[in-house]
């Protein structure tokens, strides 16, 4: 198991302080806001420690205020309904005394139904891309450097971009984007882990689809971005530690918001998540 996994499956392994309550710790990597990807993550956690025989197959949730990194997080997990084949929990993630994050939960049992999905993209295999270390090498010298730095950090998921030009500000009209993801290292086999971690996963590079058709990235500093809400769907098993391409696209982006879907496959065409975001783009207002 790499450092980066084993950090994060110790951020999702929440403190339990009472029956419906659990605490959660940040990583200290000197971020100045916590990672959405996190809470999230966090959120879902604590609601699936609540559930017991089911699996949770969606969860929408708002964002509320900038987390702070240097503080805990306390996730208050209220118990909605317990039906026969259905389960609900609302989540609600604390710092200073006020909520940075809302999360509701659903999970079901087992069942069989009808089946159909959309295919997956024809895009490259991950093997035949460049690794990060290996892309932050080649970028072109006048990408920004928030870009290769970024590239260059190390991660508990791996990022195999299939279109890596549009971080030279190459424009696609209809913002799309697809790359390829994975835990650095092997995870536990409880799919509960899975999803967390998918769950975690999901927040990145989704709301930066929505300036692809602008050519532009979140790393312009003059732009100023922030996830709105975030919604998710799990449609079948799947294990976040083998590659998964993550489709994306953004149909709309106004009124200083822009909106991003997002489609996740096994490497064999297996859809097992779709994702909905929308988030905050505007240009930074002077102070």
């Amino acid at each position: 198991m790499s450092a980066a996994v084993e950090r994060l499956l110790k951020i999702l392994d929440l403190e339990r302080l009472e029956v419906n309550l659990f605490r959660g710790e940040s990583p200290k990597d000197g971020w100045q806001r916590v990672f959405g990807g996190q809470v999230i993550g966090q959120a879902l956690v604590a609601a699936c420690r609540t559930v017991e025989g089911r699996a949770p197959h969606s969860l929408h949730g708002y964002f509320v205020l900038p987390g702070d990194p240097k503080a805990p997080i306390i996730y208050e997990v209220e118990r909605i309904r317990d039906g026969r084949s259905f389960s609900t929990r609302r989540v609600k993630a604390i710092q200073h005394g006020a909520a940075i994050f809302s999360l509701s939960a659903s999970f079901q049992v087992e069942e069989e139904g009808f089946e159909h999905q959309f295919a997956m993209p024809d895009v490259p295999a991950p093997e035949s891309l460049p690794a990060e270390a290996e892309i932050g090498r080649n970028l072109h010298p006048s990408t920004p450097a928030a870009v290769k730095a970024y590239f260059a950090r190390e991660r508990p998921i791996a990022m195999r971009p299939v279109e890596i030009e549009r971080y030279e500000g190459v424009r696609q009209p209809e913002g799309r984007f697809h790359v390829w993801i994975r835990a650095t290292g092997t995870l536990p086999d409880d799919p509960v882990v899975h999803r967390c971690v998918l769950a975690y996963a999901s927040d990145m590079t989704l709301l930066d689809a929505s300036l692809i058709p602008q050519g532009r990235t979140l790393f312009d500093a003059t732009i100023q971005g922030a996830s709105l809400d975030h919604a998710m769907w799990f449609h079948r098993p799947f294990r976040a530690d083998e590659w998964l391409l993550y489709a994306q696209d953004s149909p709309s982006s106004q009124g200083a918001r822009g909106f991003s879907r997002g489609s996740i496959y096994t490497r064999d065409g297996v859809l097992v998540a779709s994702v909905a975001q929308e988030g905050l783009i505007r240009p930074r207002r002077e102070s």
